[in-house]
Formats: C-alpha cells, sequence, structure tokens
C-alpha cells in the first residue's frame, strides 16, 4: 500500500540581519505566516546579524553547522532565508544542508502562483517567475532535482525551469510580455469608455492581510474571497455601489503590499495597482490590532510615493475590536468584519465628492 496523501512540507526558517535597524523578530514572523500561507508546517528558526556578507553562503560557518544540526533535530524538508540568495548561494546550501533552500521571493512567487485566478494575473505571476529565474538557471541548474519537482517553490512555471535554457525562458519572456501588454491596452480602451461616465473612482489599498477584501465585501457585497492569510486575494476586483441618493462609485481593491518585496515583482502586479494611479480617492487600510502596524504604514507609503499616487488618501485603521487604546487620529477607526465605523467611512467619501 503506497499513500496517496499530500506530504506537508517542513520549514526552517533563516533571518538574515543586515543592519540594527532590521527587526528580525517581526521578519521571522512575517515569512512564518507566508510560509503558512504556502502550506508549510514551520518546525524551526534561527537568524543571524551579518556586518559582512559570506559570497558563497551569505552567512559563516558556524552558523551554518548550527542550523544543519536543527534541521536534522527537527526533520526540516526545506529551508526558507527571509533575504534574495543567488543561484550559486541556493545550491551551496543546498548542498550543505542536504535539503531544498530557497528564498523570500520564491516563496511569495510561490503563493501568487497557487493565488492569481484571472488569465491576467496568471501570465503576470509566469512572467515574474520567468524573470527571477532566468539570471539563475545556469548557477541552480541540477541542485533542486535531487530534492524532486514538487512542493513549494516548484508550482507553477518553476516545475520546468531546470530544463529551460536562457534562450527559451527569453522567448517565453518576450512572449508573455506581448500577450500582458495586448490586455493592459485592452483595458485602457475599456477605462477612457468608462471615464466618461464621470463615476468617482476610490481605491483600496493596504498592506497585505489588513482587510480590504473585507471591506470590499461589507460595502458593496461582492463576495469575493477573503481569508486571514497573507495575500489571499491577488486579482483586482471592481465594483459599483451607491453611498447615497444620485452618489455612486466605483470601488477597487488591490494587491496588498508586503516588505522586501523587489520592485520587478511590483512592476510585475502594476496592472492591480492601475485602479489606485487612477482614482480620486485612495483609502488605506491598516490592521490596527498589528503591534507592527507603524512598520506596515511606511510600506505601504513608500510604494505609493514611488508610484506617484498624489490623489487624496483616508487611512482606515481596521479591525478596532481588537485594539485596546485607540493612538492614532489621522484617520478613521473600524472593523469591516462587524461592521463598525462603516457609516462614518462612506460620510467621510462624500465629504470628498462635494
Amino acid at each position: 500500500m503506497q499513500s496517496t496523501e499530500k506530504q506537508i512540507e517542513k520549514a526552517y526558517l533563516v533571518g538574515v540581519v543586515f543592519s540594527n535597524k532590521d527587526d528580525e523578530l517581526y521578519s521571522l514572523t512575517e515569512l512564518k505566516n507566508l510560509c503558512e500561507t504556502a502550506g508549510l508546517n514551520v518546525v524551526g528558526k534561527n537568524w543571524q546579524y551579518v556586518r559582512q556578507v559570506n559570497p558563497a553562503t551569505i552567512i559563516g560557518s558556524g552558523k551554518l553547522e548550527e542550523i544543519k544540526a536543527e534541521i536534522v533535530l527537527n526533520g526540516a524538508t526545506v529551508v526558507v532565508f527571509d533575504c534574495e540568495l543567488t543561484g550559486s548561494q541556493t545550491r551551496n546550501l543546498s548542498d550543505y544542508f542536504g535539503v531544498k533552500v530557497i528564498d523570500r521571493i520564491t516563496l511569495i512567487l510561490d503563493i501568487f502562483a497557487q493565488r492569481a485566478i484571472s488569465s491576467e494575473g496568471k501570465l503576470q505571476v509566469k512572467l515574474a517567475q520567468l524573470k527571477y529565474n532566468l539570471p539563475r538557471l545556469s548557477e541552480i541548474k541540477g541542485t533542486s532535482g535531487r530534492f524532486g519537482s514538487g512542493g513549494v517553490g516548484m508550482r507553477g512555471p518553476g516545475e520546468t525551469k531546470l530544463e529551460l535554457d536562457k534562450r527559451l525562458a527569453r522567448l517565453e519572456i518576450q512572449k508573455l510580455e506581448k500577450e500582458i501588454d495586448k490586455i493592459k491596452k485592452n483595458r485602457q480602451v475599456q477605462k477612457k469608455a468608462q471615464n466618461t461616465s464621470g463615476v468617482f473612482k476610490v481605491a483600496i489599498v493596504g498592506y497585505t492581510n489588513a482587510g480590504k477584501s473585507t471591506l470590499l465585501n461589507l460595502i458593496t457585497k461582492a463576495g469575493i474571497y477573503a481569508d486571514d492569510k497573507l495575500f489571499a486575494t491577488l486579482d483586482t476586483t471592481s465594483r459599483k455601489v451607491y453611498l447615497a441618493p444620485n452618489k455612486s462609485i466605483v470601488l477597487t481593491d488591490t494587491v496588498g503590499f508586503i516588505s522586501k518585496l523587489p520592485h520587478n515583482l511590483i512592476d510585475a502586479f502594476s496592472s492591480t495597482l492601475e485602479s489606485a494611479k487612477e482614482a480620486d480617492l485612495v483609502l488605506h487600510v491598516i490592521d490596527a490590532s498589528n503591534k507592527d502596524y507603524k512598520a506596515q504604514v511606511g510600506v505601504v507609503d513608500e510604494v505609493l510615493k514611488n508610484l506617484e499616487i498624489t490623489c487624496p488618501q483616508i487611512r482606515v485603521y481596521n479591525k478596532c475590536d481588537k485594539v485596546i487604546e485607540r493612538t492614532e487620529h489621522d484617520g478613521l477607526y473600524i472593523s469591516a468584519k462587524n461592521n463598525i465605523g462603516i457609516d462614518d467611512l462612506k460620510d467621510k467619501i462624500l465629504s470628498y465628492m462635494q
């Protein structure tokens, strides 16, 4: 008898701190949440403050020995680094530990591959994976295959990355870029037609898992998928809703932001952020119950600044039912889950439409 039950991979997390300003505890907590979202069982973690990067393995030999012992002790099958690794570093670490090694970016791409629903979303995921793997093909070839082609980091086009040579990968990238460009042009034509209607456009942005989709569902009754997980939704959802007689808006949910997300991944999902660039008003949803919400606000503010989004913004402190003390006075406190403060939010939106 052979069991057909899907085996859950056991992950060991490694944080790498390059600056005294970095918070290794918060970073590893977020990495743990990402792993759980990807379907991994986290069995251990470790971190090291790195003053001088080892170009071969990023961390020192002493820490490598310590981590290897814990991998064996905990029966880990994959090691996840909370920083970007080069192809050669991935190969060297994998050879040393004797298990599969991936980095934070590969993990996020894997989640994207699982969560993308629309045709454009799937194309964007595939393009981002190919662009990330292209410079690493020659360095990692022949390593991951020892640990099988399935599981986290190997979904989507990752399953065939070891068989793709760079020429074929570049051709595939060009093909995907043309397909995505065609979709974007069609969407722009549709938006031009929509813009003539003069409907007030409101975009919901925020850190992943802040409650954006739950807020959209509450206001519009959209019924889109929402869960207490990172990147529960990746695709843009827009709904028209009447806030008052003769006062309607188009409300759009966007992909959540996260720290340490490379610009090429932000570019890959720029289509989901176009609604924010074209919006008349932005609702910045913040998980007020998260002790690190100020750092999350900083990540979102930086991305909005890089995207040159200058329209008015309302800060919406969500999950207020879990907050003991309301210390912020530059926005509204609500609970999208329990329908608290939503009427005040609607009134605030209406005030921008006068």
